[in-house]
C-alpha cells in the first residue's frame, strides 16, 4: 500500500502544478486580451480626433463648437493646453464646521 499512496500523492502534486500553471497561463491571456481592448480603444480616439480635425480644416465642421466641446470636456492644464486653452481653475468646495 505504501508505493499507492505515494504514487497518488506524486499525482496530487502534479496536479496542483498543472493548475499553478493554468491558472497563469489564463491569466496571461487575460492581461493579453486587456492590453489589446486598450490599443484598439486608443486606435479609435486617435481615428475619430483625426476624422474631426480633418473636417474643421475642411471647413465642414464649425471650429468654435469643437473648442467649446473641448474647452467644457477636458480639465488637466496640460491636455487644455495642447489645445491652446488656458487651465481651468478649480472650484473648491467651501469649508463649514459642523
Amino acid at each position: 500500500m505504501p508505493k499507492l499512496d505515494e504514487q497518488i500523492s506524486t499525482l496530487q502534486e502534479r496536479l496542483t502544478q498543472l493548475k499553478v500553471r493554468q491558472e497563469r497561463s489564463d491569466a496571461r491571456k487575460h492581461m493579453l486580451q486587456s492590453l489589446r481592448e486598450r490599443k484598439a480603444e486608443t486606435r479609435r480616439r486617435i481615428l475619430v480626433g483625426a476624422l474631426v480635425m480633418s473636417k474643421v480644416r475642411a471647413g465642414e465642421m464649425d471650429e468654435n463648437m469643437l473648442r467649446n466641446w473641448l474647452d467644457q470636456t477636458l480639465t488637466s492644464a496640460h491636455d487644455r493646453g495642447l489645445f491652446g486653452l488656458a487651465p481651468k481653475e478649480v472650484n473648491a468646495a467651501p469649508l463649514t464646521d459642523v
